[in-house]
Parts: C-alpha cells; structure tokens; sequence
C-alpha cells in the first residue's frame, strides 16, 4: 500500500522497523525542500514577506495538529524536539513543581525509557514514589489492576497509549476516566499510536499527550507536546532565551510571553515543523482507520505465518498493535537480525528501551517487527523464507 510514495522502498529494501521510525513520502521530503529552496526565513522575527510566509506556515501546522487530535485550542500545542523532550518538558516543568514528597506517579514495566527515566529523576530529587500498575499473563494493562494500584497518595498516571514491545492498546479513555474521579492526572505517550490509532485528546479527556513526527512519516527532531491549557498556563519553561519573552530587565525582572510561545525558546526547527505538518496530511489523505486495518491483517498474516516454523518464539501473540516480538530458539537477537539484514531485511534487535521489561519477559533481548503503510504481505511471505533457512546463519554473518 503506498510504496510508490516513498523513495528509500527503490532500493532493494524490506523495512520492518517502523516503530523505531517510520520512512518518509515524497511529499515530506518536498515540503521540507521547499523551506529551504523558496522562503528559508526565521519565524516570528522578521517584517519582509518571506518570514511572514514562514509564520504562516508554522502556525499553520499548529492548527493542523490542533484538527488531527482534536484539541480545543491550537494555543494547547507546543512545538518540542520529541517524545522524549515532551515527557521531560512535562516532568519538569509541570509536575515537579506541583508534587510533593511521597506522590506517588503510577507507570509500567513495560514504558519506554523516555516515561520512566524523568520519574526516577523526579523521585531522587523531591522524593515522589514510582510504582507499577502490574500486567496480565499477556503483558498488558487492565481497569483492574490500574484501579487495584491507586492509593490517596497517587497523583499522576502516565502511560504509553500503545507501547513499543507489547503492542497492546491501552484503555486510556477508561482510564483517565477514573482517573480523573480521583483527581489524579494523566499523561499520554502517543510516540507508538499516533500514525496507528485514532487520537482525540478531548473525547479522552488527556490532561497531557506527546509524540514525535518521525513516527508518522514526518521528520527526526521534531514533535509536539498538547497539553490543557489550564495546565500549561501553569507550566514553566525548561528552556529560557528569544522570542519567548515580552520583556527583560538589567535587574533581573522579566515577563514571559503567552502560551504556547514561552516555550518555543530560540530558533525552532521550522523545516521540522512544516514537514510534520506534509506527514498530517498525507496520513489523513489515506486514512488512520484505513491504515489501522491494513497493519491489523499484516499482524495477524505474519503471526500465523511464523507459528508454523517449529523455531520461533513470539512473546505477544494476541495484542492489537502493529508490533510482533519474537525470537529464533538458540539464536541472540542480533545475530537474527544480522543475518536478516543480509537478505535486505530490517528490524529491530534488543531492549528497545524497555529495559525493565525484561525482568517480565524473562529473556534480555528480542526481535521486533513492526508494520508501517507501505508494508504487503509478500515482504512477510520472503522474511518467512530466510528465516526458513537461518540454519546458514553463521556461514552468512561471520
């Protein structure tokens, strides 16, 4: 579906990988040329006609993201280098001046190291407590373990909407529901559901969500972070400097200028910036719905094919995400994809940084695949085939 669209699919190539990043179309790629070629101006800096098209451009895009999650406000979109700068604006410029010591903040084994490694920082620093909601036997998150997990003291739950080595879906809105009946807030990792599940920050309820272009078909370097604006009126920068300041003063006074602009500090990446808004409309040109189905039956093809060699290992079977982690008996992960990568064939091998989920998974590293719009069943029907003949792994990769 879609090839055609990408010009890296003209090499001799199978790209798995897609929850690591996804490729990008044509269009991206032209959109962000043409920043560079026809009107590379700053934004929000200059008077002459180049740099207004600039400032139209970039807030352009806000107000697109603002229609594709169904915010309220574009001034609720703020524009950050990633998931990972989001999950970190969020920590610390937001809950660490509104928790005390002995909150507690509830995630899982199974968040990316960009949910977890801010909390641990979090809980050096003020004395916050991180607990666990625990899994099912499928490694995935239930209404009941999260609710058997709350206590008086728990003030946060963040948590991935889909996560990078399960692939399961959370009930999120289920969640932030009950969540929010406690009083409690929730933060949403979008970086593995934005390109793949439908994302409605109002109708979920979201306090704060964050996810990275460069899943979504747009550029590395570049993501954005929504937030309600209630409580982004009551964030606080993490990076100070130009252009998100209405005035300073030689004695150290200074005022700050509205949201979401106090946190745009500096030069933006705006070549970023208008490439993600080219990857929106090329997934709403095809449809989440459409691509939801599309990687669902790639899954289900996949799995059915790999449960008839008598050598593989798949650790989640049953999750609805486009996500299949596995491994060859008696073979390490990297050396699988090595070997794989001999025949053209890319995915991912080890942690995925998910280090604690090892401790669930029992086993260190593993292989993953995962499915993007330009996949087809006949790049699953050759993996099938050279797996079929990884008994030559060693005479190919040393």
């Amino acid at each position: 579906m879609n090839c055609e669209d990408f010009p890296m699919l003209k090499q001799n190539l199978i790209y798995f990988d897609n929850g690591a990043t996804t490729l990008k179309p044509k269009c991206v790629i032209e959109g962000i040329n043409e920043y560079y070629n026809s009107y590379s101006a700053n934004a929000h800096r200059g008077d002459y006609s180049i740099s207004q098209k600039v400032d139209s451009m970039y807030e352009g895009v806000r107000e697109k993201i603002k229609n594709f999650i169904h915010a309220k406000e574009s001034s609720e979109i703020v524009f950050t280098s990633g998931t990972t700068d989001g999950l970190n604006r969020i920590v610390f410029g937001y809950f660490k001046n509104h928790l005390k010591e002995n909150d507690e903040v509830l995630i899982t084994e199974s968040e990316h190291a960009s949910n977890v490694l801010p909390w641990f920082v979090l809980e050096k620093e003020i004395g916050i407590k991180v607990k666990y909601i625990p899994l099912n036997e499928n490694h995935e998150v239930t209404m009941e373990n999260v609710k058997r997990s709350i206590t008086k003291n728990t003030k946060v739950i963040s948590l991935a909407y889909i996560t990078n080595v399960i692939g399961d879906i959370r009930p999120m809105r289920e969640i932030i529901d009950y969540a929010h009946q406690k009083n409690i807030l929730v933060v949403g990792d979008g970086a593995q559901s934005i390109s793949h599940l439908k994302t409605d920050v109002t109708l979920d309820d979201i306090d704060f969500f964050v996810t990275s272009a460069h899943k979504m078909y747009g550029p590395t370097g570049i993501g954005f972070l929504y937030g309600k604006f209630s409580l982004l009126n009551e964030m606080e920068p993490t990076t100070y400097g130009g252009g998100m300041n209405a005035m300073y003063l030689e004695n150290g006074y200074m005022e700050l200028r509205e949201v979401p602009t106090k946190f745009e500090a500096g030069t933006q990446n705006i070549a970023g910036v208008i490439g993600m808004g080219c990857a929106i409309d090329y997934l709403e040109k095809i449809g989440i719905n459409k691509i939801m189905q599309h990687e669902h039956h790639l899954k289900e093809y996949l799995v059915n094919k790999l449960k008839q060699l008598d050598n593989i290992i798949i650790y989640n079977e049953t999750t609805p995400g486009s996500i299949v982690t596995f491994n060859v008996k008696d073979i390490f992960s990297q050396d699988t994809a090595v070997y794989l990568d001999k025949h053209n064939i890319c995915i991912r091998s080890g942690n995925h940084c998910s280090k604690i989920l090892n401790q669930v998974f029992s086993v260190s590293n593993t292989c993953r695949i995962s499915f993007g719009v330009y996949n087809t069943e006949k790049e699953i029907d050759y993996l099938i085939e050279v797996i079929k003949n990884i008994g030559n792994i060693w005479q190919e990769i040393l």
